[in-house]
C-alpha cells in the first residue's frame, strides 16, 4: 500500500483578529494539499479561551476550510464541535474519555486521541475505536508545556504494528520534518511552524508538500 504523508494545521493558540487570520488561511489552504485543520485556542498554560471566541472564530473557518475538503476538529470539546458542524474533535488524556466524546459527536465524526510518548494508551484508543492516534512532542515547541517527548522510533514501530493513522506532534518545521516522515507518520500536525514561517503560510505548505511528495512510498 502506498504511503504518502499529510499535513495537520492547527490554528495559532490566540488569534486576535479572525480577518487577518482568514487571509492567513486562505494563503495557506490555496497553496497545497491540507488534510485537516484543529481549531485549538488555548495559552501554553491549557487554559481554553472562551466559549464564544472559539465559536465565532469556527464559523469564520469551518465553511472556508471545508469548501476545499479540509477536515475541521475542535480541541478538547465535542459540544462545540457538534455545535459548529465540524468533522470532529480532539482529545486528551485530560479532557474526557473516548467513550463520552463519541456518543456526544456520533458515530461518523473523526475522534483523535493524543497519547504521547505511551505504546500502551495508543493501543487503548485504536481498541476504543478512535480514528487516528497523535504522538508528541516530537521537539520543543512554544504552542503549549508537553507533557512528554517522544521518539521517531516510535512513529515507526506504530506504522509495522497498526493500521490506524498516527499523528506527529509538537514544534515541527519544513526543516525538521524529515525524520518524522521517513519514521512513519501519516500526518504532521503544524501549527507555529506555518503560521510564523519565514516567508508565509503558503510558502510552508507548498515546503511540506514538496518533502511528502519525495517521500511517498
Amino acid at each position: 500500500m502506498s504511503r504518502r504523508c499529510r499535513l495537520y494545521l492547527i490554528t495559532p493558540p490566540e488569534i486576535a483578529d479572525i480577518a487577518a487570520f482568514m487571509k492567513q488561511l486562505d494563503e495557506a489552504l490555496e497553496a497545497g494539499d491540507v488534510a485537516s485543520l484543529q481549531i485549538r485556542l488555548k495559552s501554553r498554560e491549557g487554559v481554553p479561551a472562551p466559549d464564544h471566541q472559539i465559536l465565532e472564530l469556527g464559523r469564520h473557518i469551518i465553511p472556508r476550510a471545508q469548501e476545499r475538503g479540509v477536515a475541521v476538529l475542535v480541541n478538547d470539546r465535542p459540544d462545540l464541535a457538534v455545535e459548529l458542524g465540524a468533522d470532529g474533535v480532539h482529545i486528551g488524556q485530560t479532557d474526557m474519555a473516548y467513550a463520552q466524546a463519541r456518543k456526544l459527536v456520533g458515530p461518523d465524526a473523526i475522534v483523535g486521541v493524543t497519547c504521547h510518548d505511551s505504546r500502551h494508551l495508543a493501543l487503548d484508543a485504536g481498541d476504543a475505536g478512535a480514528d487516528y492516534v497523535a504522538f508528541g512532542a516530537f521537539y520543543p515547541t512554544d504552542t503549549k508545556d508537553p507533557k512528554a517527548r517522544a521518539e521517531p522510533d516510535l512513529l515507526t514501530w506504530w506504522q509495522q504494528m497498526i493500521e490506524l493513522p498516527c499523528v506527529a506532534i509538537g514544534g515541527i518545521t519544513v526543516n525538521n520534518a524529515r525524520p518524522l516522515v521517513e519514521a512513519g507518520a501519516d500526518f504532521l500536525a503544524v501549527s507555529a511552524g506555518v503560521w510564523r514561517a519565514q516567508g508565509g503560510p503558503g510558502a510552508a505548505v507548498q515546503a511540506f508538500n514538496a518533502t511528502f511528495d519525495e517521500l511517498a512510498t
